[in-house]
């Protein structure tokens, strides 16, 4: 038969063979992709990274992971069994936009913070652990995606001993078994011996209660009555018991436990976002992705580490004005002491990154406000305990016509609105 179209992608992947060999995430989705939609050519000198889609070329490790698991070949590793992307952007009408927007935007977040460490401190462990006290994995997801198989390699390649942290653990051990049985399926080895697996059993304390919390009685959730009926018969009820006003108020304002406080508790005015000017810059020596900057902001000075190498070149940020989040908790990037993170628009594969920036006229050191919102920032400390940007930041983006807002509400300096240089719309800021 000749002559039927066809809507299948054809996927060229160049790599060299040193990367190759080292990124087993890499093998394993290029393994598992149909070699009818997918070619691979390895190059056994250079540093050749690059995924050709048509006249599309992709060339970051993380994005050109995503692309082969969403549209570069039509979502085929997005469906089951695997759903390496969460199966959000091949349901997203399902899902409806703003949340697999929400989901591919923490995907994107939680791979550049797989890409970023080189040693797993405990503080890092317990704020996984916390995230995933409420999360069966990563992002909202039936199974494991890309994601979770990135961080878990990052784990299982530093030795790292999660047994300790139940969360962590259960998720662990899960994902390792979603690899295990991916690694069978593509025909590739494992690149790590046979992990011992301690098993978790399901948490129903953390460890921050003392005794007495934990063995108080669960009192039944309360029931809300049917309609008026049930209620005037709980009234007579009280009255003939002989229950007093106050005994009545005080069941009715029995506070909501802690631990079901929601997202919605914190809002954008918790982050510090400050004009910064980029004073210094120059290459990482150890990581080829990181630019160092050393930023003025207005009453100090700090240095800061930003994956933008395969976006700009130097010259493009010496002197250059950005957005700056400043209430992050400082951290070691490659052995860099990073405080911080330069603010930046990105697309949904994350191919395409352009900064952020204050109207011409903002003053350095000035802080960025969003209409409607006039709280004062949160400390680093509870910033990183609860989580407080990983919460807000999928409502942080451009609309269409790259202004950069939150839920809708436009952010600006004294001198107007913050924007993206070239005014990429509809993009996520992180």
């Amino acid at each position: 038969m000749t002559g039927v179209p066809t809507s299948a992608a054809l996927c060229s992947l160049t790599v060299a063979s040193r990367i190759w060999e080292k990124d087993f995430l890499l093998q394993l989705v290029a393994k598992l992709a149909s070699p009818l939609q997918l070619s691979v050519k390895i190059e056994k000198k250079g540093n050749s990274l690059m995924l050709s889609m048509g006249d599309k070329e992709v060339k970051q490790r993380n994005a050109i992971l995503r692309a082969l698991c969403g549209y570069g070949l039509h979502y085929a590793l997005d469906q089951a069994p695997y759903y390496f992307m969460g199966g959000h952007s091949f349901s997203a009408r399902s899902l409806g936009e703003s949340t697999a927007a929400a989901a591919m935007g923490s995907l994107t977040m939680w791979m550049s913070i797989s890409a970023q460490i080189t040693e797993v401190s405990d503080e890092f462990l317990m704020g996984l652990n916390a995230h995933l006290e409420s999360h069966s994995f990563l992002i909202l997801s039936p199974q494991p995606t890309l994601a979770d198989l990135d961080l878990v390699l990052v784990l299982l390649t530093l030795n790292t001993e999660v047994s300790c942290f139940s969360a962590v653990n259960r998720w662990f051990t899960t994902v390792v078994s979603v690899l295990n049985n991916c690694a069978l399926k593509g025909g590739i080895a494992l690149p790590f011996p046979p992990v011992s697996a301690h098993v978790s059993m399901p948490v129903f304390f953390y460890g921050s209660e003392d005794a007495s919390v934990v063995l108080q009685p669960k009192q039944p959730p309360a029931q809300l009555p049917q309609d008026g009926k049930d209620q005037n018969i709980e009234r007579k009820g009280a009255k003939k018991q002989g229950k007093t006003k106050e005994a009545k108020k005080e069941v009715k304002s029995t506070p909501e436990p802690a631990g079901n406080q929601a997202a919605t508790e914190f809002d954008i005015s918790a982050m510090d976002i400050r004009v910064g000017k980029i004073i210094r810059v120059w290459h990482h020596e150890e990581a080829d992705k990181l630019f160092c900057e050393e930023i003025d902001l207005g009453t100090e000075k700090r240095q800061v580490a930003s994956g933008l190498r395969p976006f700009y070149k130097k010259e493009d940020l010496q002197d250059r004005l950005v957005l700056v989040l400043c209430n992050l908790k400082a951290r070691n990037l490659v052995g860099f002491p990073s405080h911080g993170m330069v603010l930046c628009a990105s697309n949904s594969d994350h191919s395409a990154v352009e900064f952020v920036v204050p109207p011409t006229g903002s003053r350095i050191g000035e802080r960025v406000q969003f209409e409607g919102f006039s709280g004062e920032p949160e400390p680093e400390n509870k910033v990183a305990k609860k989580k407080i940007f990983e919460k807000l930041a999928p409502d942080l983006k451009t609309d269409a016509d790259g202004i950069v807002v939150w839920k809708g509400k436009v952010g600006a300096t004294t001198v107007g609105a913050v924007k993206s240089v070239n005014g990429m719309p509809d993009a996520q800021v992180s």
